[in-house]
């Protein structure tokens, strides 16, 4: 993650010079995406845990599961914005 970091720092300047930055934009999409995945994986895989776990919970747990999504979900959204606004 240090690396990709130190990348990233190089990488900005070098291609603002070109007038354009769309290598780290795409890794910056590609990671948050990633990461995005990962956790909406994690999300659903606890609620069918605690849904198999206590069914009489099922609506407490689908709301805090949506809740959780949409929030998981906007990391990626908001790198896209960020990634479009910087243009």
């Amino acid at each position: 993650m240090l690396v990709l970091m130190v990348m990233f720092a190089l990488a900005t300047p070098m291609m603002a010079a070109d007038g354009g930055v769309v290598i780290p934009n795409a890794l910056a999409m590609a990671i948050a995406s990633g990461l995005c995945a990962l956790g909406q994986g994690r999300a659903i895989a606890s609620s069918a845990e605690a849904l198999a776990r206590n069914p009489g919970a099922e609506a407490s747990i689908r709301f805090a599961l949506i809740l959780g999504l949409v929030l998981i979900e906007s990391l990626a959204l908001y790198t896209l914005v960020v990634i479009f606004a910087g243009k």
